[in-house]
């Protein structure tokens, strides 16, 4: 079984990461962890990159967090690859992207206006994947919940800076779908995890670029989650404080309530 990390920030891509990609490669080592994806916020969140700049130079800066990581990585012997987390405001739900790379994004400039369902179709269409994030998170920036079924590949059930609640409510919804379940550490600087909660994913075996990881997920050959063992204990007490948005496949309003979505 080989361990990864799937949702990491470095301070290069990440307005609110405070390690450079390089510093976190011996401590996943340490950890037993066999490789990582490095997702920094993307142009529609948290991005530590100027929008003032060329589209391409955008993604030249944007990469170079996920690019430091990989030369400490190949140096030291723990696979890096490529992601991206993508947010859409006001609501601010965001998605985890596994598969295209740099080039990909550079030829694709007007990714930066996709649409919920532009995104999923586009990446769907190159074979990567979408994962929406920490779906029932309630924070003071995000303004309601979105869940769009239609649209992703898999679910982020477990994410370590979320209270457990939250995450349970998602392994529900996961369940309920039928989608691949992920966890991830949403890790924003080196110390910011210790032990067990660090959280990750386990592959039968190991993955030699993110497009493997995508076909892994959308073919629901993830087989288990790095994540204490209470983590989904309860949710069904839980209470939903934000308002609720279900969307379709075209990513229009179909309904505003999660209830039937967590039986």
């Amino acid at each position: 079984m080989h361990l990864y990390e799937t949702h990491l920030h470095t301070a290069q891509g990440s307005l609110c990461g405070l390690s450079d990609g390089r510093d976190y490669i011996r401590k996943y080592i340490d950890l037993g962890f066999t490789g990582i994806f490095v997702t920094d916020h993307f142009d529609g969140g948290n991005t530590a990159i100027t929008k003032s700049r060329s589209w391409r130079k955008w993604v030249e800066a944007f990469c170079r967090g996920y690019e430091d990581a990989r030369e400490a990585g190949e140096q030291l012997g723990l696979d890096v690859f490529f992601g991206w987390e993508q947010c859409y405001p006001p609501e601010c739900d965001e998605y985890l992207i596994y598969g295209p790379e740099k080039q990909w994004l550079i030829d694709r400039p007007e990714m930066r206006y996709w649409s919920r369902a532009e995104q999923f179709e586009a990446i769907d269409a190159a074979g990567g994947c979408v994962v929406q994030a920490h779906p029932f998170r309630d924070r003071a920036y995000i303004g309601s919940i979105v869940l769009a079924p239609e649209l992703v590949h898999g679910i982020e059930v477990a994410n370590s800076p979320n209270p457990p609640g939250q995450d349970a409510l998602a392994y529900r919804y996961a369940r309920r779908m039928g989608l691949q379940m992920t966890a991830g550490s949403d890790i924003h600087f080196i110390d910011q995890r210790v032990g067990d909660q660090v959280f990750g994913v386990f592959l039968p075996e190991r993955v030699t670029s993110a497009f493997e990881f995508a076909v892994a997920v959308r073919e629901g050959r993830i087989m288990g989650l790095h994540v204490p063992e209470a983590r989904f204990e309860g949710g069904r007490d839980e209470s939903i404080r934000l308002p609720v948005k279900v969307l379709d496949r075209f990513g229009n309003i179909t309904r505003q309530s999660a209830q039937d979505l967590l039986l």
